[in-house]
């Protein structure tokens, strides 16, 4: 199974980022930003493989990517401002957040402030939910898109030179080639199997209390 999710799933952020360029690279982080499962650490490499091939420059690939990682994380940030507190607590068993988990984002967020935005984009995982917490405690939006493009930009420099590095040796090195695929392996398994045991914990807690 994990097979044909990675393939697919490779496939198409090979085809948006071959077709699209530059601004595929963005569409494919504003996804991923907005809180939709689909990792930067498979997008950003094969934009940095096709910085080895010449058809990207390093910096206009993690600039994109930076980019769309602001996009989307604009796109959470706004429907935490605008729903706010009621509409994550009427709506947030439907998409599987609890109110501690709430109570427990606004915390961080209202101890360790802008901070907690640009530390956060530096993480697997948490960079892609950070945007909430700033969003409820209405973050100043031009603060909030500074810290979490200085903080994206990095993140997506780093994939994406990891991608040059790989590039320039795939054709030479078949282990490599390898390693590489069971790498991206690794990620889809650990994302499928952290949010099916996320999707059994909140059913078995909600079949309890109700």
């Amino acid at each position: 199974m994990i097979d044909h999710v990675l393939t697919a799933l490779v496939s198409f952020i090979v085809a948006v980022i071959s077709d699209a360029g530059y601004f595929g690279v963005a569409a494919l982080m504003t996804i991923e930003s907005a809180c939709i499962p689909l990792p930067s650490e498979v997008i950003m490499p094969f934009a940095g493989y096709l910085v080895s091939l010449g058809r990207f420059s390093l910096i206009g690939a993690a600039t994109a990517g930076a980019i769309g990682c602001n996009i989307g994380s604009t796109i959470a940030y706004l429907v935490a401002a605008h729903g706010g507190r009621a509409a994550f607590e009427r709506w947030g068993r439907y998409v599987l957040i609890r109110h501690e988990e709430l109570d427990r984002a606004e915390r961080f967020f209202a101890r360790y402030g802008a901070l907690t935005v640009f530390i956060g984009r530096l993480l697997p995982v948490i960079r892609t939910f950070i945007s909430f917490p700033a969003g409820l405690a209405r973050m100043p939006i031009l603060k909030f898109e500074i810290y979490s493009f200085i903080g994206a930009w990095p993140w997506c420099f780093a994939l994406a030179y990891v991608g040059v590095v790989l590039g320039a040796r795939w054709d030479s090195d078949p282990t490599l080639r390898r390693l590489f695929h069971e790498f991206d392996a690794t990620i889809v398994a650990v994302l499928l199997a952290g949010f099916g045991w996320f999707v059994w914990s909140r059913w078995r807690e909600a079949k309890q209390h109700g």
